[in-house]
């Protein structure tokens, strides 16, 4: 899988293409993502300890990685990348502009 916690990603298809958010949670098995702000649904919270007054609460939820590509952070575009392995570490390099992501 090509996206990973903390990148900034941009959807590329959807209902919600072309916004931009920081990867909270990948589910590598299932393929699947959660981004921060993007794919907002309502759940119905029963009150408990944690949530005292329960009620309607917004939440993010997962959707598939292949609906999104990580943003470059040299050139600020939505890239595919490569793996490149450089004093023996593996490293995501842009195939736009050959910079690390």
């Amino acid at each position: 899988m090509k996206v990973k916690r903390d990148d900034k990603v941009k959807v590329i298809a959807g209902n919600h293409k072309g916004k931009e958010g920081v990867v909270i949670e990948v589910l590598p098995k299932k393929g699947k993502v959660l981004v921060e702000g993007i794919n907002l649904i309502k759940k119905h919270m029963k009150p408990n300890a944690q949530n005292q007054n329960g009620g309607i609460v917004e939440k993010e939820a997962f959707f598939d990685a292949s609906n999104v590509m990580v943003v470059c952070g040299s050139c600020k575009k939505a890239v595919k990348t490569t793996i490149r392995k450089e004093d023996g570490n593996t490293v995501r390099i842009c195939k736009s502009c050959n910079k690390p992501v």
